[in-house]
């Protein structure tokens, strides 16, 4: 009897080691866990590399906090929700799903698991008590182009490649436009949408029409923006204005991309961090602009001297400098552009 009751003592010891030892989460040894939901990749040279880098250099940025980071590339909103529960189930504070294509599935998520912060955007809605949401408000960024577009174009026609006319998107579209207009009131704005974030193939395809209607100057949106990139680096005198600074440092933009902006996702990133660790879980939207460091700006280095004067320089300065002393008013119009009337 002595013998059994000592080895029962024993076997409650380990099993009560192992209990502890097996009680100690990520949130225990103060790690912070971020993954990422993307539906692209994360080279993409457009909207998913964005907040891969974003997150990316936001880590480096606290070096402080211990962070560790997963991603999930190629996910489809019907396929996101078991990617998602895994990171639950691993402990991660912040689950990002980048696109407003998972609106509905973290909605759901969050639901069932109210202790888990999430975040997705681009979206202007206010969501539940562990949901953040983000809004570009890129009407600024479509507008310093347009500015440039409508200012170095040669022949009075410029070309815009949207996705789809919804969200970031749209602002960004129509900012160009009012940038346009701004400069170059008399240019023949051509507009069209591909129908998707990340076709390359339609995106190039609209792009070569446009270009064979004249357009000199042409932009785009999201990651699907890339094919047009391409088309217009076919074109010997067409040039391009970009929606991402990677645009920059691809073989075609490095020839064609006169200006480009970005989403600086590190500066959301870490205003995520810092709320979550203060208590604050969700129900927020974050917006981006140049006032609160969510817009990087850069001229092509290559390209600069020659498309760029020091009077449109001048012009593009003291618009961002506009831009961040009202960012709630300087482009309120911006809903209103009406491409039918282009």
């Amino acid at each position: 009897m002595k013998r059994l009751l000592a080895m029962t003592i024993v076997l409650v010891m380990v099993f009560g080691l192992f209990a502890s030892g097996s009680s100690e989460s990520a949130a225990d040894d103060g790690t912070f866990k971020i993954a990422l939901i993307i539906e692209n990749t994360i080279d993409d040279k457009g909207w998913c590399q964005s907040m891969h880098d974003g997150i990316t250099q936001a880590i480096a940025a606290m070096p402080d906090k211990k962070i560790e980071y997963s991603y999930s590339e190629k996910m489809l909103p019907v396929d996101a929700g078991s990617i998602a529960r895994q990171y639950v189930a691993d402990g991660y504070d912040l689950i990002i799903a980048h696109g407003a294509q998972y609106k509905n599935f973290v909605l759901e998520m969050a639901d069932e698991f109210p202790d888990v912060s999430f975040a997705f955007g681009t979206s202007s809605e206010i969501g539940p008590a562990n949901v953040f949401t983000y809004m570009p408000e890129s009407e600024e960024t479509g507008y310093i182009n347009g500015l440039i577009a409508g200012t170095d174009t040669k022949v009075n026609i410029v070309g815009l490649v949207g996705p789809v006319d919804s969200g970031d998107a749209a602002r960004y579209n129509r900012g160009y436009v009012l940038g346009v207009q701004a400069v170059n009131p008399d240019a023949k704005i051509l507009v069209a949408h591909t129908g998707s974030f990340s076709d390359y193939v339609k995106s190039s395809e609209v792009a070569t029409s446009q270009l064979s209607s004249g357009a000199d100057m042409l932009t785009g949106s999201s990651q699907q923006a890339i094919g047009a990139l391409r088309a217009t680096a076919e074109s010997p005198t067409a040039m391009w204005v970009g929606q991402d600074l990677a645009q920059l440092t691809t073989e075609e933009g490095k020839a064609k991309c006169i200006a480009a902006s970005s989403y600086n996702y590190a500066a959301v990133v870490i205003d995520l961090v810092n709320r979550i660790e203060s208590g604050v879980k969700g129900g927020e939207c974050i917006p981006m602009n140049f006032a609160n460091g969510g817009f990087i700006f850069e001229y092509n280095p290559a390209l600069e001297a020659e498309w760029v004067s020091p009077e449109l320089k001048d012009l593009v300065a003291s618009t961002i400098e506009s831009f961040k002393a009202d960012p709630d008013g300087t482009l309120a119009d911006w809903a209103d552009v009406d491409y039918s009337t282009l």
